[in-house]
């Protein structure tokens, strides 16, 4: 069983920057695209950004495109976030997630591991 851990969530003000990361128990990423969702209070789970198994190939939710950029070390089994620019509205608790099927977009439907997620509050 993969397990993933997520860290580097906490309270920022706005404007502010944070930096999440997320690890993984075993050697996945040769083979898995990699994406991170969020979900806020009330709200359904939504993508935010996601990267192919070599690092290549990124997406991004529109909203968080220009603030937001993913990135992983394959070597070090790590994903990262790096968030920059934040707004009240990115409130909401981040999840890693790993996808074997998809090849950059990572899909709710086709995510086969789950981290525990990772509170951010962004305060204004």
């Amino acid at each position: 069983q993969v397990q993933l851990v997520e860290s580097g969530g906490g309270l920022v003000q706005a404007g502010g920057s944070l930096r999440l990361s997320c690890a993984a128990s075993e050697r996945i990423f040769d083979s898995y695209a990699m994406g991170w969702f969020r979900q806020a209070p009330g709200k359904a789970r939504e993508f935010v950004a996601s990267i192919s198994w070599d690092g290549v190939n990124t997406d991004y939710m529109n909203s968080v495109k220009g603030r937001f950029t993913i990135s992983r070390e394959n070597s070090n089994s790590a994903l990262y976030l790096q968030m920059n620019s934040l707004k009240s509205e990115d409130t909401a608790i981040y999840y890693c997630a790993a996808d074997r099927q998809s090849v950059v977009r990572v899909r709710l439907s086709t995510v086969c591991y789950w981290g525990q997620g990772t509170p951010v509050t962004v305060s204004s």
